[in-house]
């Protein structure tokens, strides 16, 4: 029996990466899978890659006319959300002094505005039981170079972790957080470095890694799902590491 049986998930940004790894694993465990994305064509591909009992359209969580239309084009496909995985985000970085303000507004305006108008306009389907996920990151607990605007935004995020957390508990809907450290995404080739300088940067960065390898997406999934099931039952406001014990080393 699959542990997610009978449930509705919406992941945000998931055409690809954590994303779509997760919204494979919810459909094996038996949910019905809503996924958002930025791109109608990688929006249809994935879905159709996924398979039975997956649906999606194209939402841009960095975009407020998307976002205010949530409500209205989940209600299309779901009376309810069960689970809802607040995924989709960017990874910006420049050094401090070099952050634009544009740079910095990229960052945050996905990342944290889009994301908490997200879980604000799909609040009222989520029903008593409901589980609330948001993907930060264990930068906000440690630093590194270049990644000021992009931490600051994922802090951000995981401060309304704990306070959604409390505000909703009456309503028995928890809320918790997953933290990935290094996972292999296409988000570091988006760092701006040559392959050179950016193959030097994941060994240097692999080397520091308890576990001696990066991350996978479905290694971030299995986690989530851990949150959207009833085996995290008396967790909320936690946050959840997936970062190959990295966190510990600094």
């Amino acid at each position: 029996m699959g542990k997610l049986n009978g449930k509705v998930a919406v992941i945000t940004g998931g055409n690809s990466g954590i994303g779509f790894a997760t919204a494979q694993l919810f459909l094996k465990e038996g949910a019905r899978v809503i996924i958002t994305g930025r791109r109608d064509d990688a929006v249809r591909e994935a879905v159709r890659n996924l398979g039975e009992g997956a649906s999606g359209f194209v939402s841009d969580a960095g975009n407020m006319a998307d976002v205010n239309q949530l409500d209205r084009e989940v209600a299309k496909l779901a009376p309810k959300v069960d689970i809802l995985f607040v995924n989709a985000g960017v990874g910006l970085f420049a050094p401090f002094e070099g952050t634009s303000e544009e740079l910095f507004n990229a960052n945050m305006d996905i990342n944290f505005r889009g994301a908490y108008f997200t879980v604000q306009k799909l609040l009222p389907v989520i029903p008593e039981g409901g589980s609330i996920i948001l993907n930060t990151t264990i930068l906000v607990h440690s630093g590194l170079a270049n990644t000021s605007a992009y931490s600051a935004s994922k802090g951000a995020l995981l401060s309304l972790n704990k306070t959604l957390a409390i505000e909703l508990a009456d309503r028995k809907i928890r809320v918790n957080s997953v933290s990935p450290g290094p996972i292999a995404t296409p988000i570091y080739s988006k760092m701006g470095m040559d392959e050179a300088a950016l193959n030097a940067f994941a060994a240097d960065v692999q080397a520091k890694i308890p576990l001696q390898r990066f991350g996978q997406s479905e290694d971030v999934a299995q986690a989530a799902l851990f949150l959207a099931s009833e085996e995290s039952g008396f967790l909320t406001g936690s946050e959840i590491p997936v970062d190959g014990g990295k966190a510990i080393t600094f």
